[in-house]
């Protein structure tokens, strides 16, 4: 009964995808497989085991392209380093090792600079907003485009939500108590972060804990108070400062082999699409529901500061972050285009906001 079910809503959301437009299949594209041919994928991930949100957001998506498949596609779900180191996943599925990765694209920047554009960029649009530039704005198609090269067909797989600026174990006062912070940071924020004297560090998820309790970093960003608890931040930190500069709304990716995606017959390739689409639809939910629970959760116990970065240091903050997004813009071509449809996009969605949502918040007080 419940397969039945799940059959049904995904069918149902596929039927919906196609009358918006949202995602069209490709021409040309998918095998002449037999009907009965069955597909065996390893899916890699930048999460630790059934994380929540994030690693259970993997497993969901596996097990529903193998129940939805009716077993013709099964997903084996590795979580981060149990086949692959967490930011290795870009390469795995690029070079075929793996079928399917799910992860943000800004841990992969050494291989694809201008991907960090679809995971966060400092300042920029918040999740409805950027899902409608990629679902409505042409912002999906650059991002295939970009990786077509390295043979990776790409889904979007969600968005954590709008992030709180990070937990430190010392005061923000203003722009010199960044000077040299170390942080756990990743992306462009964290180049944001160096240019406003401070040090980024990379670091997988399951590793922010120890280097938080041992003092090899000063101050760590993770997601927010849903995921932060979930890794006991605010067991090893006393402040927690908001808002999110650096990450408006992460967005999730699902990377596919493309000679993997190739070879799934036009059905399948149904399947896939409208999972990823079904998870998607989910993530946005789940995050605003849990972040306020485990919010109020961190208010009542009453250990933690919850405090607003001051003026002068957002000031600071977004200047850098100009500083260091023109820069990329002028050295890669790739990266000019996807930006400039992505400014021109915010720009736009900004003066709808401005009479829609914000609006409708500060009315009702």
């Amino acid at each position: 009964m419940k397969r039945r079910e799940l059959l049904a809503g995904l069918g149902a959301s596929a039927a919906v995808l196609a009358a918006c437009g949202q995602e069209q299949p490709a021409a040309g594209t998918a095998s002449s497989a037999s009907p009965g041919e069955t597909f065996n994928w390893k899916m890699v991930t930048t999460w630790p085991p059934n994380f929540p949100g994030t690693g259970t957001s993997a497993t969901l998506l596996a097990e529903t392209i193998t129940r939805a498949s009716g077993g013709r596609i099964r997903v084996q779900v590795y979580a981060a380093g149990e086949l692959v180191p967490p930011f290795e996943v870009f390469n795995a599925v690029s070079a075929g090792a793996a079928e399917i990765g799910h992860g943000v694209s800004y841990y992969w920047k050494a291989q694809v600079e201008a991907a960090q554009f679809f995971g966060a960029i400092p300042f920029g649009m918040t999740p409805p907003e950027s899902s409608a530039w990629l679902h409505f704005g042409g912002g999906l198609e650059l991002w295939r485009e970009l990786y077509e090269p390295f043979g990776v067909m790409v889904f979007t797989g969600g968005n954590t939500g709008t992030q709180m600026g990070g937990w430190f174990n010392r005061e923000i006062n203003s722009p010199e108590d960044l000077k040299g912070l170390k942080m756990r940071i990743p992306g462009l924020g964290g180049e944001v972060l160096q240019r406003a004297g401070g040090t980024p560090v990379m670091l997988p998820g399951g590793e922010i804990y120890t280097a938080m309790q041992t003092g090899s970093v000063d101050a760590t960003e993770w997601v927010g108070p849903y995921n932060d608890v979930g890794f006991g931040l605010h067991e090893v930190a006393q402040y927690y400062y908001y808002p999110g500069w650096h990450e408006p709304g992460a967005i999730l990716e699902v990377s596919i082999n493309q000679e993997a995606w190739d070879a799934l017959p036009e059905d399948l390739q149904d399947v896939v699409r409208s999972a990823c689409g079904y998870v998607e639809s989910r993530m946005g939910p789940e995050y605003s529901a849990r972040n306020a629970q485990f919010l109020q959760q961190l208010r009542d116990e009453g250990k933690i500061e919850i405090r607003r970065f001051p003026d002068s240091v957002i000031d600071e903050l977004r200047a850098r972050s100009r500083e260091v997004i023109d820069e990329l813009v002028a050295r890669d071509e790739k990266a000019a285009r996807i930006y400039a449809s992505y400014a021109a996009f915010q720009q736009q969605v900004n003066e709808w906001l401005d009479i829609g949502e914000r609006a409708v918040v500060a009315a009702r007080g």
